[in-house]
C-alpha cells in the first residue's frame, strides 16, 4: 500500500495515469464533503491493482463521517483490510437483494452490505470488472449511500478530478 496523504490535483493526476483500476470519486461531489487523501497497492515497476479516495464530511444523522471508496482486482485484499476483515475478498454476498444502489461510470451498481468491524460499516460490488468497496465510519454513516451517489473514474475524468474540495488528512488511510 503507497498512501499519499494529499489529494492535491498533480497527485491525483500522476494516479490516473499508473492504475489499471477505476480511481472513484463522487461527481459532483457529496454536499459538504472533502477529499483527504488518496492511496494504491502495487510498486513503481506495475500499475496500480487497487486504488483508494479518502472522503470527510456530515453524516446524514448527525456529527462528522467518513468514506473510502475502493477499486481492486480481485484477490487483493485492500477493501477487506479496510472493512476489518480477514481474508482478500468479501465472499458471497450477492444472495439477497442489493442493499444499495450508485451510478458507477454511468451504470447503476448494486452494493452488497459486507462483513466490517464494529466501529464501521461496508458495502462491495462489481464495477468495470473489478471490486467497488465503500466503506463508511461511524456505521449509521450508511445513509449516505441512500442518496444520489454518482462515482467517476478520474482516469477518464478529468473535470471530476479537479472539482473535489480537499481537506484535512484522513485518519483512514492504512
Amino acid at each position: 500500500m503507497q498512501p499519499w496523504h494529499t489529494g492535491r490535483p498533480e497527485t491525483l493526476a500522476q494516479l490516473r495515469t499508473r492504475s489499471r483500476v477505476p480511481v472513484w470519486a463522487p461527481h459532483p461531489a457529496l454536499p459538504g464533503w472533502t477529499l483527504g487523501g488518496v492511496g494504491w497497492c502495487g510498486d513503481d515497476r506495475a500499475p496500480a491493482a487497487a486504488t483508494l479516495l479518502a472522503l470527510a464530511g456530515p453524516s446524514p444523522l448527525g456529527g462528522p463521517a467518513d468514506l473510502v471508496l475502493v477499486a481492486e482486482e480481485p484477490g487483493t485484499g485492500l477493501g477487506a483490510r479496510l472493512a476489518g476483515i480477514q481474508g482478500p475478498d468479501p465472499g458471497d454476498l450477492t444472495a439477497g437483494a442489493p442493499e444499495a444502489k450508485i451510478l458507477a461510470a454511468g451504470h447503476p451498481t448494486a452494493l452488497w452490505r459486507a462483513p466490517s468491524a464494529d466501529d464501521r460499516c461496508a458495502f462491495v460490488g462489481e464495477a468495470m470488472g473489478v471490486w467497488l468497496w465503500a466503506v463508511l465510519w461511524p456505521p449509521a454513516a450508511e445513509l449516505v449511500l441512500m442518496e444520489h451517489v454518482n462515482l467517476h473514474d478520474l482516469r477518464y475524468d478529468e473535470r471530476a478530478l479537479h472539482d473535489l474540495p480537499h481537506g484535512a488528512p484522513s485518519p483512514r488511510l492504512p
